[in-house]
């Protein structure tokens, strides 16, 4: 047996050790980002139950404009958001919102704001030391990064990348669109996915200056026309997903962690084979076991499931699961890798399912809650 396959079995047994030993708290606060062009007045706060699943509403947590993706400081009681906003001047930018959370009740406070370089963002992530937020801009083509202060605060962008170019859908892809930002589980690479270029763009980033630099490789191919929107990495940091918005597939890729490489391995669709209708993917997710991958389809209104293959990475279709409403835009999966939890955008609704942990197969849906206009999930501590 090669060592480079011994260590990919040890790694991935200690994560899923490390995982089923996890303490789990009697419930977790659910934050939701939202569209607020319609009923819907910011970022609105639920609590679940972490035995039964049942979610609680509680407030608004903050009214704020269009707050559509959310992140959390690893450490610290912050939250940011990203979305279209009205600046200080009264005109229509893209923003980055930084919150401090109030540790009794949960609901958040505006610190300050930022303006991104780009229009559109539509995704933010907190890097591992909570020193930079790193922001796609889906209207630009662009990734930029802003420095944490101590006290929450951000400051404005301290690096910027623009992408280049287009491809085959006159529609989608006339121009890039960076559609998602993910670190790899070291810190050191940063992976674009953007829609509009059929490409992963790769960086090298410095987790202390917040300083992005072009990988060699600098990309990885998709097909053309798949588009592809977001990203995840497996557990073990050996393998990673990209869910393709244009033709409903999801690929698998085996990654090189010293050299930012991915490598196409695998790539198949989301929908039963039946399926005629429209149809547009959006969130993809890695069960915290890594037994399984979930990706959610906007039109069939179901999430598509699989299981991984613990030595290549590779999927096997499980079927799709209905999530009871429209437009599944975002889903996520509790901590304890006990639930999953379906943003339905279209008829606003949350809808929570068990995850049967030894086929990996969401059942019957157990919850529900009203949240307008729902795009993002986000679980975090009481």
């Amino acid at each position: 047996m090669k060592i480079h396959t011994i260590l990919t079995a040890v790694c991935l047994f200690l994560q899923i050790a490390s995982f089923a030993e996890t303490k789990v708290p009697p419930s977790w606060h659910v934050y939701i980002g939202t569209y607020t062009g319609g009923e819907s007045e910011g970022i609105y706060l639920l609590e679940m139950d972490t035995t039964t699943g049942a979610l609680t509403p509680r407030n608004l947590a903050v009214k704020i404009e269009n707050p559509s993706f959310i992140a959390a400081h690893p450490d610290k009681p912050y939250l940011y958001s990203v979305g279209q906003g009205t600046s200080a001047t009264g005109q229509q930018e893209g923003l980055v919102s930084a919150f401090t959370k109030d540790s009794q009740d949960g609901r958040l406070t505006l610190l300050n704001q930022q303006p991104t370089t780009g229009a559109g963002p539509c995704h933010i992530i907190v890097d591992r030391a909570g020193r930079y937020v790193l922001v796609a801009n889906y209207g630009s083509g662009s990734v930029n990064v802003l420095p944490v202060k101590e006290d929450g605060t951000l400051e404005g962008v301290c690096d910027y990348k623009q992408h280049a170019g287009a491809s085959v859908n006159p529609q989608r892809q006339e121009g890039p669109h960076a559609h998602s930002v993910t670190l790899d589980p070291s810190g050191s690479f940063l992976f674009a996915a953007d829609l509009g270029l059929d490409k992963i763009m790769i960086y090298r980033y410095d987790e202390v200056s917040g300083c992005l630099e072009a990988n060699n490789p600098s990309f990885a191919d998709l097909p053309p026309g798949a588009g592809p929107r977001h990203f995840a990495f497996h557990p073990s940091g050996n393998f990673a997903y990209v869910v393709n918005e244009l033709n409903n597939t999801v690929t698998v890729f085996s990654y090189d962690p010293a050299k930012g490489r991915l490598n196409p391995v695998q790539t198949l669709g989301t929908l039963p084979d039946t399926f005629t209708g429209n149809n547009t993917t959006a969130e993809i997710r890695v069960h915290p076991s890594g037994r399984f991958v979930y990706a959610s389809n906007r039109g069939h209104d179901s999430i598509a499931c699989f299981s991984v293959e613990e030595s290549t990475g590779r999927l096997n279709c499980l079927g799709q699961t209905p999530t009871g409403g429209k437009v599944p835009r975002n889903f996520n999966i509790s901590p304890d890798g006990r639930f999953l939890l379906a943003a339905n955008q279209e008829s606003s609704t949350l809808v929570v399912f068990p995850i049967d942990t030894n086929t990996g197969v969401p059942g019957e849906a157990s919850s529900s809650a009203d949240v307008p206009a729902p795009v993002c999930i986000l679980f975090g501590a009481l």
